[in-house]
């Protein structure tokens, strides 16, 4: 019989989303964290209940047969990028046969299931990180970088990180190396004293912009001009456009403002998809692989209909990316996003790029649907991780427009919506996978529904 805390050699089986490998102990199925079919593990049991026993990886016994030598050499430290070993196609046969599955599970009529949309690039992708202040141990030098694998408090400095360029690493060391010759605190998230929180780096990647946010608390005064020159001076292979001092005392381990200071330059850097452009501050929500997303905005236009003068509804729009690239086949396209700030930006870009077809709107959808009075002929649902408030979805069907293009980044939620689609009358025609993640487990997901 397994207890909790016993430690066990398991064989990893199978591996289920997200990211969770099963092994098989007396009949009894075990959810190993952070494992590839293959391994062989040395692992502690967390939970056990009835239904259910989860364990943590202590060691890795074995290699997974299909594994070979990570790029990066803060893996295993640092807790992201956990398919660093995979070679890129089995992550992408992994991501695409999961998904599969998740569906599979819950829909019973058949459906067109294209294969995954790999990454345009699988290092160097990212265009914007979040960096924490910290320590690798108590009381040690200051670090900035990213958590430590497992751990809430430590953090790892990641100059050697693979999915930034090097723009990313050399405003992170130039930041370090400043704060730690002056012997600043960082902000300690138990006592709730010291001064350095985040770091966030933005990068308009096609158009070479950008964009650097020190977030810190008020408990100091701190002069940041030097710091501010030594960051221009860098010979960074983009134009720095702005530098911004955000002002930070929440009590949660979250980047937010309670006041941001510009101190050289713009707020902003803008950032070109499909041929138009993107303001995008420092809050902006915007997918963070900028040749990705090209990828799969243009997946979510090919599965709309190619007819134009559609009325076209784009809920939970977040700065009106997909409402604005759907405009020119669209006699009008009306955005629903609960962020004021991002409807604002939405309204911003759709009159940079000359858009006169295209309305946004602030507030919840559940209450902002049934305020919109036009029919739509097509209805686009990007919702957040949890996937559409199970009291916002039937208000949305019940709008009965010919299709819907769903945009999911958790499989999960979208196996959970689904069912409820098909038991309306509609019908599941074709998912296709758009991998934006690479050496992660996570993966978008694009899905057509049409009317019955």
């Amino acid at each position: 019989m397994v207890k909790k805390n016993e430690v066990l050699d398991l064989y990893i089986e199978d591996v289920i989303f997200p990211n969770k490998g099963i092994a098989t102990i007396d009949d009894k199925k075990i959810t190993v964290k952070n494992a590839i079919k293959g391994q062989k593990v040395k692992a502690r049991i967390t939970k056990k209940r009835k239904d259910k026993i989860e364990a943590n990886i202590l060691e890795i016994l074995e290699k997974s047969p299909v594994e070979s030598d990570a790029e990066c050499r803060h893996y295993g430290i640092c807790g992201g990028c956990s398919y660093q070993t995979l070679p890129y196609e089995e992550q992408l046969k992994l991501k695409e046969n999961q998904v599969k599955r998740l569906l599979d599970e819950v829909l019973t009529d058949e459906y067109e299931y294209l294969n995954i949309e790999p990454s345009p690039t699988k290092f160097e992708y990212r265009n914007k990180m979040e960096f924490s202040f910290g320590d690798a141990e108590k009381d040690g030098e200051l670090e900035l970088g990213m958590h430590r694998k497992g751990r809430f408090y430590e953090i790892v400095t990641v100059d050697g990180c693979t999915i930034v360029d090097e723009d990313f690493k050399d405003v992170l060391m130039t930041v370090l190396k400043y704060f730690r010759e002056k012997g600043i605190s960082f902000y300690n998230k138990k006592r709730h004293e010291g001064y350095l929180r985040h770091l966030v780096v933005r990068k308009a990647i096609k158009n070479k912009e950008i964009l650097v946010n020190l977030v810190t608390s008020s408990q100091m005064d701190l002069d940041l001009k030097d710091l501010v020159e030594k960051v221009k001076n860098l010979n960074l292979s983009s134009k720095l456009k702005g530098f911004l001092h955000t002002i930070n005392d929440s009590l949660s381990d979250v980047v937010q403002s309670d006041e941001t200071r510009v101190l050289y330059g713009q707020d902003y850097i803008t950032e070109e998809l499909l041929g138009l452009n993107f303001k995008i501050s420092a809050f902006s929500f915007f997918q963070t692989n900028s040749l990705g997303a090209e990828r799969l905005y243009s997946v979510v236009r090919d599965f709309t209909d190619s007819s134009k003068d559609k009325i076209i509804f784009d809920l939970y729009c977040g700065t009106g990316t997909i409402a604005q690239i759907m405009s020119p086949i669209a006699k009008k396209v009306y955005g629903i996003e609960i962020v004021e700030e991002a409807v604002e930006a939405a309204k911003v870009n759709a009159k940079l790029n000359n858009l006169d077809n295209c309305e946004f709107i602030a507030g919840d959808v559940m209450e902002k649907v049934e305020e919109l009075k036009e029919k739509p002929d097509i209805i686009i649902l990007d919702p957040p991780r949890d996937g559409i408030h199970p009291k916002a979805i039937h208000k949305i069907i019940d709008f009965n427009p010919e299709q819907f293009i769903y945009v999911s980044c958790k499989p999960t939620s979208l196996a959970r919506d689904l069912p409820i689609f098909v038991e309306r009358g509609y019908k599941v025609e074709k998912v296709k996978c758009v991998d934006m993640f690479p050496m992660t487990p996570h993966v978008e997901t694009v899905v057509r529904i049409k009317k019955g």
